[in-house]
């Protein structure tokens, strides 16, 4: 009787572990993203990304048994890549008409929207400390992109293209929600590495139709080989393996909670520029950095603690 709770205990630590793998990888990846000659088409270099990792990932599902998904595993399949879509698409529609400020500042409502997004389909709990720990969360990461911008808060606006962005957000924060709700009706594979290839290949041949419609194909002939390995790179790693570890644990964390780790993409930014340019990290970094941290210690702590009280009931 002791060994489905070693095995459950076993998975919520890997989830959460994977998940600072998740938030290292991505926050590695911006410097990646930077050595990309400019003028490329981004939404047809994210199509090509996701392309990537989904061929990196197939050796790895070809024989599984039920790689194929049902009727509604497709259609869900299809709706998550929607969310990949809307949300790429938006980001870099965006990216010319809203500040950086205001994209960040918006980029960290997600998990708090993944939170309510979770509560309407039934895959999370009615959890007061939960929603404190992400708006804890949410203020660091706030903190951190006002640090970044130098504290110039007029870089902040609203306006149509923030709007806009703001829908990507929540497409973004609808995609774990989905995944979840999949799994429970059991519509989805139970296998990580299956649903991370299927959302890859229907979300990537979503964004590449985005891309034909609003980009030029010809720009891609202007790739190099540079180029092309650091799109590989970040095709395998920060597109397959994160999309591998946030659905590895979703499969054991509430949307809330593995969309939490956002937070901490900020923060690993924040150690580059430390050690690329100290001069630059002043104490006006210490508040958001200290929250960022106090709130992923409050989700592990919440985590640990639902486990302690889970045998204990289980013992009386």
């Amino acid at each position: 009787m002791n060994t489905p709770r070693i095995i459950a205990t076993q998975d919520m630590t890997r989830a959460h572990l994977g998940m600072l793998v998740w938030a290292l990888i991505v926050g590695l990846s911006f410097p990646a993203v930077g050595l990309m000659s400019e003028g490329l088409p981004p939404l047809l270099l994210t199509a090509m990304r996701f392309a990537i990792a989904a061929l990196a990932i197939w050796p790895l599902v070809r024989r599984e048994p039920g790689r194929w998904p049902s009727l509604p595993g497709l259609a869900l399949y299809a709706f998550m890549g929607l969310c990949l879509a809307g949300f790429f698409g938006t980001m870099f529609w965006a990216a010319h008409r809203v500040t950086a400020l205001s994209m960040a500042t918006l980029y960290v409502s997600v998990p708090l929207l993944a939170y309510c997004l979770g509560r309407g389909f039934g895959v999370e709990r009615p959890a007061g400390r939960m929603l404190g720990t992400l708006l804890l969360g949410a203020l660091g990461a706030l903190g951190l992109a006002w640090a970044q911008t130098g504290g110039r808060l007029d870089d902040l606006r609203l306006g149509i293209g923030e709007a806009v962005y703001f829908v990507g957000c929540l497409a973004s924060a609808l995609y774990p929600v989905l995944s979840k709700w999949g799994l429970n009706q059991g519509w989805l594979s139970q296998r990580a590495s299956l649903r991370t290839f299927w959302s890859l290949l229907t979300g990537g041949a979503l964004i590449g139709l985005l891309g034909l419609i609003w980009e030029s194909p010809h720009a891609l002939a202007g790739m190099t080989l540079s180029d092309v390995l650091v799109l590989s790179y970040l095709g395998v790693f920060s597109s397959g393996v994160t999309f591998w570890l946030l659905q590895r644990a979703t499969a054991v964390l509430t949307p809330g909670a593995a969309t939490a780790y956002t937070y901490l993409v900020p923060f690993v930014s924040m150690l580059l520029l430390l050690i690329d340019q100290p001069q630059r990290v002043g104490w006006h970094w210490l508040p958001g950095s200290l929250l960022v941290v106090v709130a992923i210690a409050m989700l592990l702590r919440r985590d640990a603690t639902r486990h302690d009280d889970s045998r204990r009931t289980e013992a009386a």
